[in-house]
């Protein structure tokens, strides 16, 4: 495993660590212990330094399964979570400094915890972003020890940039794959003028970079990709990256030819985010420790020519590109 510096935090990272929106919540299966707890802890064997959850995980199970895990290692882990997507109506109005403390207190217990490593908000609506009470709020945390950093996850290019506004942001997380090349155009080079870590999250499309899926792909009733193709519960920039399930899979045809047979096409789509320098640790999730072993090969596999590079960004033009790009 490869390690990088998670912008201003300091944090060494394995590029290759743990998203656990899968582990609980918006998949489509119930909960297991056991199994978040083998998958969690197959990271961590694997080199895995760095476990990104959230409180609305399957109410707060993911973070309580990440916390447990924690218990049971002696090696340094860290681990950054959410808050915010508990507000419902999820609007500017219902961010407020004493609602937000509640969040961040109320996972501390959860996981467990003294401090959390790196707290995000999440995805929280734009007008946030120009509202300073609320960054100043996990200055007083993190006097108080409730934190050590601060984050935020985003969903859109221009809302990343609204964060680097505060310097108190120590790292932001984006939508960043094959299908979302938007923010290595500009907003790579800002991060890392301002030191800020970035966390890429949505790796594989929802799956589909994976080059498993196909036209007759069924999905559980709870699964977000069954519900949220048109951003019925959330932004729909979070299902398949925001991109028609045909049209997808026609991308993704055109990206085998590109990589053959000799790994499966998510190793590369993994590889070829980690080609980009600025990127501090991208966060795929598992639903089996399989998967964990997968994802982690990425990291091991050669660099990619330029000529793969050329060729992931020509099928972007093509097929992607005129339905996202000025979306996010």
């Amino acid at each position: 495993m490869n390690y990088r510096k998670l912008g201003k935090t300091n944090f060494n990272v394995s590029e290759v660590a743990l998203g656990t929106w899968q582990v609980g919540g918006g998949w489509g299966s119930t909960f297991d212990q056991q199994t978040a707890s083998r998958i969690i802890h197959t990271a961590l064997d694997a080199g895995v330094n760095f476990i990104d959850t959230a409180d609305v995980y399957d109410a707060g199970l993911s973070e309580a399964a990440v916390g447990k895990a924690l218990k049971e290692r002696r090696e340094r882990i860290y681990v950054a979570t959410k808050c915010g997507r508990q507000i419902q109506p999820h609007r500017n109005e219902g961010y407020t400094v004493e609602v937000l403390r509640k969040y961040v207190e109320a996972s501390l217990k959860n996981m467990q915890l003294e401090t959390i490593d790196l707290i995000q908000l999440h995805c929280p609506p734009t007008p946030v972003y120009s509202r300073p009470e609320i960054f100043g709020l996990f200055e007083r945390l993190k006097e108080e020890g409730k934190i050590q950093h601060l984050g935020v996850s985003v969903e859109t290019v221009a809302e990343a940039e609204m964060a680097l506004n505060f310097s108190n942001v120590a790292t932001v997380q984006i939508i960043f794959n094959m299908f979302r090349l938007k923010p290595a155009e500009k907003f790579f080079a800002l991060a890392q003028k301002e030191e800020c870590g970035i966390i890429v999250r949505v790796p594989l499309a929802s799956g589909m970079l994976t080059g498993k899926l196909h036209s007759n792909s069924q999905f559980a009733e709870g699964d977000h990709r069954t519900f949220n193709r048109q951003g019925e519960a959330f932004d729909k920039g979070e299902t398949f990256s925001g991109v028609p399930f045909d049209l997808g899979l026609q991308a993704v045809e055109a990206l085998k030819q590109v990589f053959g047979n000799h790994a499966p096409l998510a190793a590369f789509a993994l590889r070829w985010i980690l080609m980009f320098p600025e990127v501090s640790t991208v966060i795929p999730g598992a639903s089996t420790p399989s998967q964990v072993h997968q994802n982690i090969s990425a990291a091991g596999l050669p660099l990619l020519t330029p000529d793969q590079m050329d060729a992931v960004k020509s099928i972007y033009e093509k097929h992607i590109k005129p339905v996202v790009h000025n979306l996010w």
